[in-house]
């Protein structure tokens, strides 16, 4: 389903994007719509897929998640079938937290958040341990200068 994006609803997904837990009463005062509109049109947005729920922005750090380490994969296998079984396991590893088909000298990418360097070798482990894999290279992140940033709309 598609959902053709005007100035109005660009106004109401940055301030969601800003602050998801704004009231509907909130929201429509700050994008300059009646209670009504805002809700048929977040009713419109949910619908077409745009809008995809309501989560939470976490201080990764003040968990204990000091470690974010960018993970590059190079596989030798293509197949569909080797595909799915390698996004099942990579997706059933809670620490990493984004994942990406690239192109490029690397075929995937891999955001992996945790506490220390001990827990990283942990996922490490986890990552190898039932998939075939070419290479696997690591960067350690040494500050995160931007991160979970808003989409530019």
């Amino acid at each position: 389903m598609s959902h053709n994006i005007d100035h109005i609803d660009r106004n109401i997904l940055r301030a969601l994007q800003q602050d998801s837990s704004l009231s509907q009463r909130d929201l429509a005062d700050r994008v300059g719509l009646s209670q009504n509109a805002c809700w048929r049109r977040l009713r419109a947005l949910n619908a077409s897929g745009v809008l995809q729920g309501s989560t939470a922005r976490v201080d990764r750090r003040a968990l204990g998640l000091g470690l974010v380490v960018f993970v590059m994969v190079r596989t030798r296998h293509h197949s569909a079938g080797w595909l799915e079984d390698f996004r099942r396991h990579v997706q059933g590893i809670p620490e990493v937290v984004d994942f990406f088909r690239i192109g490029g000298d690397y075929d995937y990418l891999l955001k992996v958040v945790t506490e220390t360097m001990d827990s990283y070798d942990a996922v490490y482990q986890r990552l190898i341990s039932k998939v075939e894999l070419d290479s696997v290279t690591s960067y350690f992140a040494m500050e995160a200068i931007a991160e979970q940033r808003p989409l530019p709309l």
